[in-house]
């Protein structure tokens, strides 16, 4: 099965697909946004990703056909997105870590409150709660559009996980004022 979106193959390694989504535009409850920062997780492979000990009624999502979204509540607080990548029963997907706001902004804030457009999308959580990430989009397909040219992006260490955090499997755009900022880590 190949499901090509926004001239991304989406049944490829989600360690393929990562960069590709960088500066993609992806529409989700009236906001849009420039993606700017992801990491792959490498299902059953990959200690760190919800899918290592294979399907569950939680991360069920993440096995189905590629180009979706998986959605879940992180740390019982905050919901966050995948977009799933490789042949169903794979379980790969791309976290959406950050993003540039780029249409929405109103809404953005009307959920996220008055703080600085770079930081709207910043961060998986903040990211989830500016594009209005339910439960319910959990599974669904997802509204992606094309970069204009690829732009330049770095990889390295994961961040905010506490196993297998050393995979360079985290993309994202040099200097982009959304990119999360963490000490300890690399910093773009």
């Amino acid at each position: 099965m190949i499901v090509v979106l926004a001239g991304i193959d989406f049944s490829a390694s989600a360690d393929i697909v990562a960069p590709q989504l960088l500066g993609c535009f992806l529409t989700h409850g009236g906001v849009t946004v420039r993606l700017t920062e992801v990491e792959a997780y490498l299902g059953t492979d990959d200690p760190a990703a919800h899918t290592y000990r294979g399907p569950t009624p939680r991360n069920a999502a993440m096995f189905g056909p590629p180009g979706r979204l998986y959605v879940y509540l992180s740390y019982g607080i905050h919901l966050a997105g995948n977009i799933v990548c490789a042949p169903p029963g794979t379980g790969h997907g791309c976290l959406l870590r950050a993003g540039e706001v780029v249409a929405g902004e109103v809404v953005a804030k009307q959920r996220r409150g008055d703080i600085p457009t770079s930081k709207l999308a910043q961060g998986p959580g903040n990211l989830g709660k500016a594009l209005g990430l339910s439960l319910d989009d959990n599974g669904s397909a997802i509204d992606l559009h094309a970069r204009g040219e690829e732009p330049d992006w770095v990889r390295g260490p994961r961040i905010g996980i506490s196993k297998n955090a050393e995979a360079p499997l985290r993309f994202w755009i040099p200097n982009d004022a959304s990119v999360s900022r963490f000490r300890g880590r690399p910093k773009n």
